[in-house]
């Protein structure tokens, strides 16, 4: 790997659906992944493209009753380009001799790259070089090349260029028993070299339409032989066939233009992706266009690490821009007027049915000081849906708003009713629906975009509205314990995952969650902050809106007082209240058994055991507030709720919870690992190695190929951001206190931050500021807690 290259040297078919969800390319509006273009989905490969925000329901029989899921889309395939040679079988990787393989994906302008050398049965040798691309700068367009050239062999040779929509939802093994048949064909057609399809999802109804044109080169100059086309239902294909002699290369070229009926500022999708493609132009000027899109990209986002060792320099950097990069295929500028949110699996897969979670606390801290108007834009997809949240809490008896464990189309919860335990092989309840802390991620990130903005038309016009009613609903949830003198918050899920209840309880849902209940206490305090900062006028018309009564606001203050926190040990915060009373598990004879325990939850399903029983977590859960919060701020929540907090306290926390957790989420090497960015920077850099792999060394869990792990990938560039570079919001000041481990020399970087543009350089022994834009009279920053304020233009230099 290079800095800015992923390559693979050799054709590996058991690896192939890894590298087709590795070498993805997208704009945030749609995205492919890097299938052969002659490929079909079978064992070795799965090309398939999805549209953010295409979902469509169906229901399917499991055991004795139809469950209903909602998915993502596999939308038509447009990739597919094939060619024989005379009247031979059609090329296919799998039936050929392979004499050279490389494939490059080529982050710096988005393409991917395949060179290869092949010779079939008949001893005849071709050399194959493809090129492609998904337009990030013209959001509905991409682009294909491929030149065959004919080494060794003379003949006719057909090129086949066809829209595929026989497509059905079938990349994760998992859900193969479900009904798969989304699409419902409606129309094909054909022009001289263009040829169109349109589909329709079979229950939300959404039209897809493709368009693509085909054209020939050979030495320069286009060619036009005859094409014969088959139009289908489903399916629409030219066949264009020409002589080749021996040493010929022919170059074909395809462009294609995708619309849906969710578009804006169209008529109907079928002809405005014909209209589309019309206006497209030549694929080298498209391919210009795009170059100059992922420029400015890089620009903005780019993150620049220098480790010591040069062995580590290429794949630590090559890494970071790869997940950078599937984090802006997945979430673009061309994101902004969508109303999607962000996959946790990207648009590269079908894994979670690309539905919402809470993945997005992972991955706004990056964008909110890069693109904060994308943010803005992800944003505005759970206000659109806090009337269905608003619903959901009053269909369960609370007030507010309560936004739902998985999110797809339209707000309501789509959290699976069972599951499939690969290794049980049998359907177990899912309860994960319970994990009511999504709520208080919605409020945390509602909150963090505008420290980061200042954006006070958002905060007035939609997140003060989300703040309020997901404090209502917190508030709403917590009810008072007289013994104690305390609130409690009963019957829910932390984000650890694997305990969904008490082993000695028929009901689902643990009491007390030590994360829910302080992210709970924080959110009301934001919310009644927010009532202190808007204006009179506008906070009248708030709560008049939403018959908010100074009672309730009394009752917030009182269970931002008095929330029951649960402590076991020596002053450690219990996961869940009963924490203590659990067991131990035996990790080391679990290891001896199955080897890989980080799905504990499956290996225990297996053996007739539970989770349930044991100090066991998948991930991160108590230790989220540490990464979420400073100490400085967990220390004014604890001090609000009269409970004793101090740093030797937090290690040995950190310590207690690291040592009985899996690691079978993939985000739980990024919280640790930002944890221990200060307290021991070894052991950090180490975790921040694991987390690199996740996805190019496909683990935790080998599903990669079913999907990237976004969540991951972002924070694993947010250890860099934050826990070595030291960045932080701190009221209106942008907070800097590198701490570089002894793997890395120097990181740059810009950053927005308020409208103020800047420029970052840090090195082991200074840290040079550059301001490249200053939205004010001054850009207020600290530097190792000491304040400054900079002007336009000013380049700081600040000594170690």
């Amino acid at each position: 790997m290079s800095g800015w290259s992923l390559v693979f040297d050799a054709y590996d078919p058991p690896s192939e659906k890894l590298r087709e969800a590795l070498c993805v390319l997208g704009n945030g509006y749609f995205a492919t992944r890097g299938a052969g273009a002659e490929s079909d989905a079978d064992e070795v490969h799965y090309p398939a493209t999805y549209v953010a925000g295409c979902y469509n329901r169906l229901g399917s029989q499991v055991g004795d009753r139809v469950i209903e899921n909602e998915d993502f889309v596999n939308v038509p395939n447009w990739l597919s380009l094939g060619f024989r040679i005379g009247e031979g079988p059609w090329f296919d990787l799998d039936q050929v001799e392979v004499l050279s393989f490389r494939q490059e994906l080529d982050m710096r302008r988005g393409l991917l790259l395949r060179d290869l050398r092949v010779r079939d049965g008949e001893g005849r040798v071709t050399a194959i070089s493809d090129e492609r691309f998904v337009h990030m700068g013209r959001p509905h367009l991409a682009a294909q090349k491929r030149r065959i050239l004919a080494e060794n062999w003379a003949g006719p040779l057909t090129i086949r260029s066809a829209l595929d929509g026989r497509v059905i939802n079938g990349g994760v093994a998992r859900y193969s028993s479900l009904n798969q048949r989304h699409l419902a064909p409606l129309a094909t057609g054909s022009d001289g070299d263009t040829i169109w399809l349109k589909s329709e999802t079979v229950q939300s109804e959404v039209r897809i339409a493709e368009a693509a044109r085909t054209r020939l080169f050979r030495d320069g100059r286009e060619e036009t032989p005859p094409r014969e086309t088959t139009e289908e239902l489903d399916r629409v294909a030219q066949d264009i066939t020409l002589e080749l002699g021996e040493g010929d290369e022919v170059v074909v070229e395809k462009v294609v233009a995708l619309h849906t009926s969710r578009d804006a500022a169209i008529s109907e999708c079928g002809l405005a992706a014909r209209n589309s493609l019309a206006s497209a132009g030549s694929y080298d000027a498209l391919l210009r266009e795009q170059e100059e899109a992922w420029a400015y990209l890089w620009d903005q986002c780019d993150v620049d690490i220098e480790p010591d060792s040069a062995t580590e320099a290429g794949s630590v950097q090559t890494i970071l821009r790869l997940h950078v990069f599937h984090l802006l295929q997945t979430t673009s500028p061309n994101s902004r007027d969508l109303d999607v949110g962000i996959p946790p699996r990207g648009l590269h897969g079908e894994a979670y049915r690309g539905h919402i979670f809470w993945d997005e606390v992972f991955i706004f801290p990056f964008l909110n000081l890069r693109m904060p108007e994308i943010t803005r834009g992800l944003l505005l997809y759970r206000y659109r849906r806090l009337d269905e949240a608003r619903a959901a809490a009053q269909a369960n008896g609370l007030a507010g708003a309560m936004y739902p464990w998985q999110s797809g189309s339209d707000g309501r919860e789509e959290s699976q009713q069972v599951h499939l335990n690969p290794v049980s092989g049998r359907w177990i309840p899912d309860n994960s629906s319970l994990q009511r802390h999504v709520n208080a991620a919605i409020a945390y990130n509602t909150w963090q975009y505008y420290q980061a903005t200042d954006d006070f038309d958002f905060l007035w016009s939609y997140g003060a509205e989300m703040l309020l009613e997901l404090a209502r609903f917190w508030a709403s949830l917590a009810t008072y314990n007289e013994e104690l003198g305390r609130y409690e918050i009963l019957g829910v899920m932390g984000p650890d995952e694997y305990h969904d209840g008490y082993p000695d309880r028929d009901e689902p849902g643990l009491d007390n969650n030590g994360y829910s209940n302080v992210m709970a206490v924080w959110v009301i305090c934001r919310a009644m902050e927010v009532l202190d900062i808007l204006p009179a006028g506008d906070r009248k018309r708030l709560v008049e809106k939403l018959k908010l009564t100074e009672e309730e606001t009394a009752r917030w203050d009182d269970i931002s007082r008095k929330m029951r926190l649960v402590f076991h040990g020596d002053g450690i915060l219990s996961q869940f209240e009963g924490w203590d009373k659990l067991e131990e598990l035996d990790w080391e004879g679990l290891r001896a058994r199955h080897g890989d325990i980080r799905r504990l939850d499956r290996v225990l399903e297996a053996e007739g055991d539970t989770p349930n029983r044991y100090k066991a977590s998948k991930q991160a859960d108590v230790l989220m507030l540490y990464y979420l919060f400073s100490g400085e701020e967990l220390r004014g929540l604890y001090e609000r709720l009269g409970y004793p907090f101090d740093e030797a306290t937090v290690e040995r926390t950190i310590d207690h919870y690291i040592a009985r957790t899996s690691n079978g989420s993939s985000l739980s090497e990024v919280v640790n690992a930002s944890l221990q960015a200060r307290s021991d920077p070894a052991a950090s850099w180490r975790l921040f190695c694991d987390a690199l792999q996740t996805d190019v060394g496909d683990k935790p869990s080998g599903t990669t190929r079913e999907g990237i792990h976004l969540g991951a990938m972002v924070g694993s560039v947010d250890i860099v951001l934050r826990g070595y570079a030291g960045i932080e919001l701190r009221g209106d000041a942008l907070s800097i206190d590198p701490r570089l481990p002894e793997a890395i020399d120097r990181i740059r970087l810009k950053v927005r931050f308020r409208g103020h543009a800047l420029r970052l350089d840090l090195q082991r022994e200074r840290l040079d500021v550059a301001v490249e834009r200053c939205a004010g009279d001054v850009v207020k920053v600290s530097v190792r807690g000491q304040p400054h304020e900079l002007t336009a233009s000013q380049v700081e230099v600040f000594p170690n």
